[in-house]
């Protein structure tokens, strides 16, 4: 399966990310399909540079975006929906006495 998701590059305490198209398996800094944009989040205000076009086109091949690559498309207008949830919360389990 396809995953549209964010790679992290650049140097240390300065991330900047692509987002990449590739296997949902694969290494995130490995080999990926396309490079459809950079993220760069240290800048104010945040810097994103997505082709909506291509994304629009992996996305009808069956591409699906990971939450936060979602999240940040419905923010720029780019897709129509909901937010999805990133980070799950955890529930502690609670002991019954």
């Amino acid at each position: 399966m396809l995953s549209i998701r964010l790679s992290r590059v650049g140097k240390k305490k300065m991330p900047t990310y692509r987002l990449i198209v590739t296997e949902k398996s694969r290494d995130p800094w490995g080999k990926f399909l396309e490079n459809l944009g950079t993220l760069d989040p240290m800048a104010k205000p945040k810097k994103i540079d997505f082709n909506v076009d291509r994304i629009k086109y992996w996305m009808s091949k069956g591409a699906q975006p990971t939450p936060t690559v979602r999240n940040l498309l419905i923010d720029m207008k780019a897709i129509e929906g909901e937010k999805a949830k990133a980070h799950p919360t955890h529930n502690p389990k609670t002991e019954e006495k």
